[in-house]
């Protein structure tokens, strides 16, 4: 990270443990603007556990979480959230029985603070926003179609549009490619690395497909049980001997493989 380089999010020391099981254990990086930066490990390595407590789902044992200097640490989540943070996650959550239009318009309407006086004309609010914002993610010509209709990866976008709908500083995607063909897996990164240079964004994501995380990664971090055993470039990562050990047991990381993730 350069001195040019605004850091958006500051984590010291962060912990968390279940009973025994250490499930985060004094993770401790930076996170510029403009960066995107993925966290990988094998399954159970404490990933959504880390993303739960920055975004307040979780409180930690101990240790600071800074947005722009501003602890952040145990607030709830609506509160992080009103300051800037914004998050997908693995399963999709959009209201099935609202068009693709009405979803955004939902989360305008909340960023807002109209939903006290919304009932009867919720339908003509900020429509001209949302159209933008769909059509950003490259679904505005699916505005006016039920979210229950639309495939999976249509799904996702759609999650997209509306997580930026209050215009978030710090972006976390969980698994943002999760259940996508390849071909939707390498449009949405690319529209993902777009957005984020575009915007100014700090994004942080975790990432099953491998080739997502080497292509579009500004660095990688990798957590194995809790720790974080890794932190570089994408040929620093594929090159790592304890990395290859975590991932297949001593063989090669490879840059185009699409298993061997978290």
């Amino acid at each position: 990270m350069t001195a040019m380089m605004t850091t958006m999010l500051s984590v010291r020391g962060l912990a968390r443990s279940f009973g025994a099981i250490r499930a985060v254990d004094d993770l401790s990086f930076d996170l510029a603007r403009g960066e995107m930066l993925a966290l990988i490990g094998p399954n159970g390595a404490g990933k959504s556990t880390c993303f739960n407590m920055l975004t307040g789902q979780l409180r930690p044992d101990r240790g600071q979480v800074l947005l722009e200097g501003i602890p952040i640490t145990g607030l709830p989540p609506r509160r992080i959230w009103r300051l800037g943070v914004g998050r997908t996650f693995q399963v999709t959550a959009t209201y099935l029985s609202m068009t693709v239009a009405e979803n955004v318009q939902m989360a305008l309407i909340s960023h807002h603070r109209r939903l006290f006086n919304m009932i009867r004309r919720a339908h003509r609010l900020y429509r001209d926003e949302a159209r933008a914002l769909l059509d950003l993610v490259g679904m505005g010509d699916q505005a006016g179609r039920a979210a229950a209709t639309l495939a999976y990866g249509d799904l996702k976008r759609l999650e997209l549009a509306v997580a930026l709908a209050h215009g978030p500083r710090l972006l976390l995607l969980d698994e943002p490619t999760a259940g996508m063909a390849a071909g939707e897996r390498a449009a949405l990164m690319r529209l993902v690395a777009r957005i984020t240079r575009e915007r100014g964004l700090a994004v942080l994501f975790t990432e099953h497909d491998m080739e997502a995380v080497f292509a579009h990664a500004s660095r990688i971090m990798v957590l194995n049980r809790g720790r974080l055993i890794a932190e570089g470039t994408a040929g620093e990562i594929r090159a790592d001997p304890q990395v290859q050990e975590v991932y297949l047991g001593g063989g090669t990381l490879l840059a185009r493989s699409g298993g061997g993730g978290a």
